[in-house]
């Protein structure tokens, strides 16, 4: 595996510290959590929906929140009251906590349980002051700038 050096970048930036440690973080994906398999798909283009399997997983048992840009997914089975003798155990029941870093901007519209399945939609609003705009080039003679109380005023 590679090992990336970011310490020329933390010397010669400022306020990038987040980017830097999400990078951190995916460089060391070796010990990422593969429990819950997910889906993130993108319904529209500014629309995102993210899908846990959360097989016997009660809408009680399960919590999400949104802070500083991350989405934290958890889920926390409660004892069964019913002790009954299992002979195979494959469906997990144990418990997890899946994160997602979420982009400027991007917010949670709401959340679904069905058929085993958790979904998450986003969608990301830009506010109008950040979004691009176009500035339209006035036709003729170019202006002048006119300071006020100069000769040019008179001409």
């Amino acid at each position: 595996m590679r090992q990336f050096d970011l310490a020329p970048l933390y010397r010669s930036t400022v306020g990038f510290d987040r980017l830097f440690a999400a990078l951190d973080g995916y460089v060391s994906a070796e010990s990422a959590p593969t429990y819950p398999p997910y889906n993130i798909e993108r319904t529209a283009e500014n629309v995102y929906r993210v899908t846990v399997a959360v097989a016997g997983f009660t809408e009680a048992d399960l919590s999400i929140e949104v802070k500083e840009n991350a989405l934290t997914i958890r889920g926390e089975r409660q004892p069964a009251e019913n002790k009954a003798e299992i002979l195979h155990q494959g469906i997990a029941a144990r418990a997890f906590e899946r994160r997602f870093q979420l982009a400027d901007h991007v917010q949670v519209t709401g959340a679904a349980l069905e058929n085993g399945l958790l979904h998450v939609d986003l969608v990301r609003e830009v506010p109008e002051a950040k979004k691009p705009r176009r500035i339209e080039i006035a036709a003729g003679a170019p202006r002048r700038p006119v300071i006020e109380g100069s000769v040019q005023q008179a001409a």
